[in-house]
């Protein structure tokens, strides 16, 4: 891979990651209910997650992307439809004072992380990114497992910087993420990010 390349994989992460689905959700919720410490050990079972699908990906899907390639055009159209779908839900509905509060944390520490990890193995929104969009930025049939660490690497340190401000924001600023005009902003702000996602797919060879 070139420079250029993983640019372009973590500048697409980044961009996937900031933009408030399940897991963010989860997190917001987590830091509001039981602070920094117990918000940050969910995101690394987040973070957990995301290489469980960027190690599936690049081991099994690579022998798929030299054979099967209408098969990724199919996820990649799936991937657009459901950005899309997201992209109405936050705009109508999206994240509201009440989900938040049914999410508050329960458990230690482990039960965060397991909670972390469980979310995003389990949240469509991530499956979509590294089922339909990084096929679409990184050459599969070419990874070796140097980049592989590479891309593994940046996939941790892109998350964290994402994500911990997240987490930082709800923990300090509990009262102001509970406000309806707050709820209001995210989520129109996340829609408009996840139909700009959804054209941005569509358009590319």
């Amino acid at each position: 891979m070139t420079l250029a390349g993983f640019i372009a994989y973590s500048g697409a992460l980044a961009l996937a990651a900031a933009i408030p689905g399940p897991g963010v959700t989860a997190l917001v919720a987590r830091a509001l209910g039981s602070g920094f410490r117990s918000s940050l050990f969910m995101s690394l079972g987040l973070i957990l997650g995301d290489l469980t699908y960027l190690t599936a990906v690049v081991l099994g899907l690579a022998i798929v992307a030299q054979t099967f390639g209408l098969v990724f055009l199919a996820i990649k159209w799936a991937g657009i439809a459901y950005l899309a779908w997201l992209a109405w839900t936050f705009w109508t509905t999206g994240i509201t004072a009440e989900t938040v509060e049914a999410k508050k944390a329960k458990g230690g520490f482990f039960a965060s992380f397991l909670a972390g990890l469980t979310v995003t193995l389990g949240n469509p929104k991530t499956m979509i990114f590294y089922l339909a969009i990084t096929p679409t930025i990184v050459d599969l049939k070419t990874v070796t497992l140097a980049e592989y660490g590479v891309l593994a690497l940046l996939t941790v340190v892109v998350l964290l910087v994402v994500l911990v401000p997240y987490l930082a924001l709800a923990a300090k600023a509990r009262w102001f993420l509970r406000t309806p005009r707050a709820l209001k902003a995210l989520n129109r702000t996340a829609a408009a990010f996840m139909a700009g996602a959804a054209a941005a797919i569509a358009a590319r060879q």
